[in-house]
């Protein structure tokens, strides 16, 4: 062994201590970062091969080293830290959020503390947008080997929706005792046009607007009445008839003589175009006659006016659900989970972000819930896999280490000195 490679040993050794440091340093400072995993330094020989092959027939010894390799433990799950954030997301099992820069080139992360930005994106601590599949149809379409479909989450809980009027109920009396119209009648629509009966349904059309609609029962005959729908807004001024435009639906009740009840043949149903709407189907099949007042059972229509998210809620499936004012919900995306088949070898990126690389292998998008792949806890972070504890015993062992080569070449100087100090 020749003191210039004992020198360059303890050099190796050194080094690699150095680069076991920078990872215990760089561990402890991410003792309190969601979702950073753990980075070790691991240690292999370095063998040098003399010219005659690996055994030195002389006796002598030549020294190698020691090369140092790094490797992150993404695949040890953090603990969870619950929260009272709902867009504070965590992954209870094996998967990754799959997050966006500004940029729009795609990455891999646990860390999942995310807010809404200014646009309703929502953006964890390094500067990541969450993306997620647009559900369409209550059905989201997604891509099994690839990022194409993702786009950013908006949660934007200042949009308006409205919802219009698509069913109604209205179950009255109709006095058996009225008399018939014998001249013309509400579906006339004339000047001279009379009517049993009338009473408004409050509806709504697409844009939330306010739509009443003028129901008129008219008596026709014995057990027979007609009933004709009006838009109120094309009503006269004072006397409402004529309309400006006709009836925009009518229909014909009949009622069993006996039992008050409508017949069998008759209509139990109404169909109304609401102007600027949907077409709204009116049960008419609690409808009765008996020689009584009109006297109004239920009425009620669905649809509203326009109302804002009042809150949002993440599901274990990935289901990204708004939750209206009304009470009303809609799924808006669909969160996917990515899994590679080595993570523990993924590119680690700042920002607490993975990049894939031939190593880690390609990236498989699945459902969450879907086997290991794992859940998404709502309202919860995955805290940092580092013990601080176990880092500051190993800062302790290399820098043992680290002074014990710093001896070796050291003592490799002073033998030098004394090389050179020989005299003849």
């Amino acid at each position: 062994m020749s003191i210039y490679g004992m020198m360059q040993t303890s050099v190796s050794g050194m080094n690699a201590q150095s680069s076991r440091l920078s990872a215990v340093a760089d561990n402890i400072a991410n003792s309190d970062t969601t979702g950073y995993k753990r980075a070790s330094v691991l240690f292999s020989t370095l063998v040098v091969q003399n010219a005659e092959g690996w055994r030195n027939t002389s006796g002598a010894y030549n020294s190698g080293g020691i090369v140092p390799s790094t490797r992150y433990s993404v695949t040890q799950q953090g603990a969870l830290e619950y929260t009272t954030s709902i867009t504070d997301l965590a992954v209870q099992g094996t998967g990754f959020f799959i997050v966006q820069d500004a940029s729009g080139s795609p990455f891999l992360t646990r860390a999942g503390a995310f807010i809404p930005d200014s646009n309703g994106r929502l953006v964890n601590s390094g500067g990541y947008f969450l993306t997620g599949y647009p559900v369409q149809n209550n059905t989201p379409v997604g891509v099994a080997n690839g990022f194409a479909g993702l786009e950013p989450i908006v949660i934007n809980t200042t949009d308006l929706v409205a919802e219009a009027t698509t069913s109604g109920l209205f179950a009255a009396n109709l006095p058996a005792n009225a008399a018939a119209v014998a001249g013309s009648t509400a579906a006339a629509n004339l000047a001279t046009s009379s009517f049993t009966n009338k009473t408004s349904l409050a509806t709504y059309d697409s844009l939330g607007r306010s739509v009443l609609v003028d129901l008129y029962f008219t008596k026709t005959g014995a057990e027979t009445w007609e009933v004709a729908a009006f838009n109120q807004a094309d009503a006269a001024a004072g006397n409402p008839f004529p309309y400006s435009a006709g009836p925009i639906a009518t229909a014909t009740l009949s009622f069993d003589a006996t039992t008050g009840q409508l017949s069998g043949a008759s209509t139990s149903s109404l169909s109304i175009a609401i102007p600027g709407g949907e077409t709204m189907t009116l049960d008419l099949s609690g409808m009765t006659q008996f020689a009584s007042d009109f006297t109004i059972a239920d009425a009620k229509t669905n649809g509203s006016a326009p109302f804002g998210i009042e809150q949002v809620d993440i599901a274990e499936d990935g289901f990204v659900y708004a939750r209206y004012a009304n009470g009303s919900s809609r799924v808006l995306y669909k969160i996917p989970l990515a899994t590679v088949s080595s993570p523990d070898r993924l590119t680690p990126v700042s920002g607490t972000v993975f990049s894939p690389n031939d190593s880690s292998g390609d990236v498989v998008i699945r459902n969450a819930d879907d086997g290991e792949v794992g859940r998404v806890i709502s309202g919860a972070l995955e805290q940092s896999n580092v013990d601080v504890a176990s880092e500051l015993t190993a800062m302790i062992q290399s820098q043992r280490s680290y002074t014990a080569n710093s001896k070796v070449f050291q003592t490799g100087s002073e033998l030098l000195d004394v090389v050179v100090n020989l005299k003849r």
